[in-house]
Parts: structure tokens; sequence; C-alpha cells
């Protein structure tokens, strides 16, 4: 058992820190106050290969596991949380059609997303199903060589700025839960698509949130991927690596803080000395490492087991996107605390990295949601013996 990270994963560390600290943090608090989708920065992403981590390396992407995808994510959260956490959309939604798309499909969409050049949105979550995802409503009505769309998905990230859209749909009967559901790759300037207002929202202000309706959309067949009722299976598959991705942004912010907590509590005075002198200070900073260290950990070895392909990799990726947005969020509000009055103000980062972390304890399955399928996993005879 080695923690230590190889060459090639160091080098994709510095690299990726590289292009946090040049082309993310120093907008990220611009990208915020203006609520700016930085789409021209999304695109040096690509060209960096950040937009498709994980896309096999036959379909123009860069073929990573999801442990280096992991360590690459970590370090551009550093610069822009909200940022970062789109590319994880993007680089997930590329991942299901590159993976579950027919050919024709896929080569419309994939390369380009790999690029940066188009961008897509990930569309699951509706108005009156959130936690209950398999009780989505939205409808897909087989006619011929053609499905037509019709309902709503809520808080889609990127919506009305995207290319394209993967949407879960209803194609079995009502009641027919989650072997009823199969997925589709739209267009997302397709007709009868509409989209609602922009969310004024507390935190990830780089990217827009919006309402996407359909209305009798025409989906070809061929844009559905795998078979019918299979739709589900794919987005959970999906949202182990989601959770994972999430949580790392949680790392990257959680990193920066206490980057940032070190500079202050060695720069600041009182009492007529520095604020690192001062012990109770110091225990809250060990603390914090602490905390991010285990989190890491967790983290990676969620990340080797989704890798692994190992039978409990879904509880460990709910362990570990329970546990590091829980733990991030936390050392994010510390590190506010020690900075004072400082840390609430605008000039300064904190607030912004508070603000950002915060809604990571909601999505990709709230952090309840993820007891859930952990307590229902321990209840298993085994599993527990099996942690060990």
């Amino acid at each position: 058992m080695n923690f230590s990270l190889t060459d090639d994963q160091r080098a994709l560390q510095e690299g990726a820190r590289a292009f946090a600290d040049a082309e993310l943090a120093p907008h990220a608090a611009e990208w915020d106050a203006t609520a700016h989708f930085p789409i021209e920065t999304l695109r040096k992403a690509g060209e960096a290969g950040f937009m498709g981590l994980y896309v096999p390396e036959e379909h123009g992407g860069l073929g990573l596991p999801r442990l280096d995808s992991s360590i690459i994510l970590e370090q551009l959260a550093t610069g822009c949380i909200s940022t970062t956490a789109y590319i994880t959309i993007h680089n997930m939604v590329g991942w299901m059609i590159a993976s579950f798309a027919t050919d024709s499909c896929r080569e419309q969409w994939v390369p380009a997303m790999v690029a940066g050049d188009k961008l897509g949105s990930y569309c699951l979550t509706e108005p009156g199903s959130g936690s209950d995802a398999a009780s989505l409503r939205t409808r897909a009505e087989r006619e011929g060589d053609d499905y037509y769309l019709s309902g709503s998905k809520m808080f889609i990230s990127g919506a009305g700025a995207t290319d394209v859209l993967v949407v879960m749909a209803r194609t079995g009967e009502p009641d027919s839960g989650a072997a009823g559901i199969s997925a589709f790759v739209v267009p997302a300037d397709a007709e009868g698509i509409s989209y609602g207002k922009k969310e004024d929202k507390m935190g990830w202000n780089s990217q827009p949130t919006r309402l996407v309706s359909f209305d009798r959309v025409r989906v070809a067949a061929a844009n559905r991927l795998g078979e019918e009722g299979e739709g589900f299976r794919f987005a959970m598959k999906a949202l182990d690596g989601g959770r994972i991705n999430i949580a790392t942004c949680s790392l990257g912010a959680a990193q920066k803080a206490l980057e940032l907590s070190r500079d202050y509590l060695g720069e600041r005075k009182q009492f007529g000395r520095e604020l690192a002198h001062f012990q109770a200070l110091q225990f809250k900073l060990a603390d914090m490492a602490t905390e991010l260290t285990a989190a890491r950990t967790l983290v990676r070895l969620a990340a080797f087991k989704l890798d692994e392909g190992d039978a409990e990799a879904s509880a460990h990726c709910a362990m570990a996107k329970r546990f590091a947005t829980d733990m991030g969020f936390e050392v994010c509000n510390q590190a506010l605390q020690l900075h004072g009055g400082y840390g609430y103000i605008r000039e300064y980062p904190l607030e912004r990295l508070v603000r950002d972390t915060r809604v990571h304890q909601i999505l990709e399955g709230t952090n309840e949601i993820m007891r859930l399928i952990i307590a229902r996993r321990l209840l298993t005879p085994g599993m527990i013996e099996s942690l060990a």
C-alpha cells in the first residue's frame, strides 16, 4: 500500500495548480461578483486537457483514472471552486456520451466537448423530484424513429449557455420507477426547449443555473444512450464519479482556505505578536489540516475503488462525498473565523469559499441521501467486516 503520488501524478498536480493560479484565481472574484460564465477560460481548459479527463483516449480524451482526475480537479478548485465544479459536470456529461452513445452521436459531440468548443449540461433533477430522482416525470414518447420529450428539469448547471444536454426521461409507465427511465443526448437549441431565468444563487455564481422545459422536443432514437430503461443506471454510474468530483472540489477549497489561514496567522499581529504564536489558533489550524488530510485520503480511496470496479465503490463514493463536503465547508468556515472581520468582507476570498462550498452538501445527492446509501450497504451481511 503506497500513498505517495507517482511522478506522473505529481506532474498532473503541478500542471493543474499552475493553470488554476494563472487562469482561474485572478478572475474568480470578478466572475462571482458579475455572475460571469467564463466560456473562453473553459476553452483554455479544453486545450489543457481538463475538459475530457476520463473520456477514453480513443475518443480524444486523456483517459485518466478517476484517482488521477481527482488530483487535477482538487488543484483547479484552489483557483475557482464554481468554475471547477462546472468543469466536473461537463466531464461527467462527456464521459456519458463517450461511454454509452451510438457511434454517430459520439462523433458529433465528444471531440468538440473534449476541446471545450461545445459545453454540456446534466439534466436529472426536476421541480418535483430531487432526492427521489427515480420518480422523475419528464416523458419521452416513441414515435417511429424519434422520441418526443415533454417535461422540465430544475437546477441545471450551465443551462442556457451550453450546447448539449444529457436528459433522463421516462419511457416506461408512470409507476415504472428507475427501470422505466432512459437517457438522451439533446442539442440545447432544439425546437421546443425553453429556459427559465438565471437563478440568483448564494454561491456558484460563475456558472448559470436555470430551469429547462421541454415541449414535445423531437430527439432521434439514435440519440438515446444504450437501450430503453438503462438511463437511470447510467445516471447513477455518472453520479458515483460526480460525487468524487464534488468532494474533490471541497478538498481544493479547504486547501486554499488552509493556505490563506497559515499566511494570515503569520502576518497579522495582536497583543504585540503574530497570531501564529497563539496556541489556541495553532490548535485550530492543526485540526483543519488533520480533517483535510483525512478527507483527501477518503476521497482518493473512493476514486481507487471506482477505478478498480470494486463491488462497494458506490458506498465508498457516498462516504467520501458526505465526509469531504462537510469537512470542506467547515474548514472554510473556520478559516473565515480565523480572519475575523476581514474574512467577512469581499476583498478577501474567504466568504466566497464559504458560499461556494455550502452547496456541495446538497448537490450530487444530499448528504442525508449519502448516509442512506451508506447505511443500506452497512446492513448487508459482511459489509462492515469488509471495511476493516
